[in-house]
């Protein structure tokens, strides 16, 4: 019986990530094609770079983009983790998909450049968003960071990512609009498609830290390193109405981790109760010595 209900959850979680992926990828490639496309902007990431040889090639950008990733992907696998990997595997395949043939389906808009940009980094960064926000990633230089960072942690995530957004979107530049104007257009994307992503998740540059109330300290704190390979604390306390012993558990993270760390939470104990709050910096041992959570 209780083999059913999980395979039952299980099924269901996949069909909520599939349809998930496929609003994504509707907004994704409306972005991409209706607007990014249409006004040759350079665009970051993997999208960018398939940008560019769309432009060159001919080549379907949702097939490069897959393309791309695959082999990516599985020199990541380590860094990722199993169930994160095949999250993503499922999402790319669906967004590329639906950005090669649904997405040219859609009428092709022609505005002010500003307006374009706008456009594009509004729809990419809620398509984006909501695959963030099902443990899942659209592949692409997320793995590329990831893995820079679990070698040079000293190294923020913001700092990865936004050299190697800035290297794609000065080739795009180059090749495709070739003017600084466009390069600009290209930042203002991305920028604005990142302070999206983050409005979703929790919050513009902002951490988060968790306490955790449970009688299963031990367990919580191994679901936590297992999902996001965040520490935690453990912190001993007494309730005021019981007077009961109990442990908790104190774990400070990422905005993006938080959605993992609170469905490990949720298998391993769900009578666990969880405090959230918003952590504007963290100093320590797997943090930079100065600065704030991303």
């Amino acid at each position: 019986m209780k083999e059913k209900k999980i395979n039952k959850n299980t099924i269901k979680r996949l069909l909520v990530d599939i349809l998930v992926d496929i609003v994504a990828g509707c907004l994704v490639g409306a972005g991409v094609y209706t607007f990014a496309a249409n006004a040759d902007l350079p665009l970051s990431g993997f999208t960018g770079i398939s940008l560019i040889i769309n432009k060159l090639t001919g080549f379907p950008i949702g097939i490069m983009i897959l393309i791309l990733n695959i082999p990516v992907a599985i020199l990541c696998y380590k860094v990722l983790g199993k169930r994160y990997f095949f999250n993503s595997i499922k999402s790319m395949a669906i967004v590329s998909l639906f950005i090669d043939f649904v997405a040219p389906l859609f009428p092709t808009v022609s505005i002010d450049k500003m307006l374009t940009a706008i456009c594009t980094g509004v729809l990419c960064g809620i398509g984006y968003g909501l695959i963030y926000m099902r443990g899942s990633s659209s592949g692409g230089t997320d793995f590329i960071t990831l893995t820079i960072k679990s070698k040079k942690p000293y190294l923020s995530i913001g700092k990865i990512t936004f050299a190697l957004d800035a290297l794609i979107v000065l080739l795009g530049t180059i090749i495709v609009s070739k003017n600084i104007t466009g390069m600009i257009y290209g930042i203002i994307v991305a920028f604005i498609a990142t302070t999206v992503v983050d409005k979703m998740v929790y919050g513009l540059n902002a951490g988060k830290m968790t306490l955790i109330v449970t009688d299963k300290a031990e367990e919580v704190a191994e679901a936590i390193n297992k999902t996001v390979s965040r520490g935690a604390t453990f912190l001993e306390a007494q309730g005021s109405y019981t007077e009961e012993s109990k442990r908790v558990v104190m774990c400070a993270c990422g905005n993006k981790q938080m959605y993992l760390i609170k469905d490990a939470i949720k298998e391993v104990d769900p009578a666990a109760f969880m405090i959230i709050v918003d952590s504007s910096e963290v100093m320590g041992q797997g943090f930079e010595k100065k600065s704030s959570v991303l």
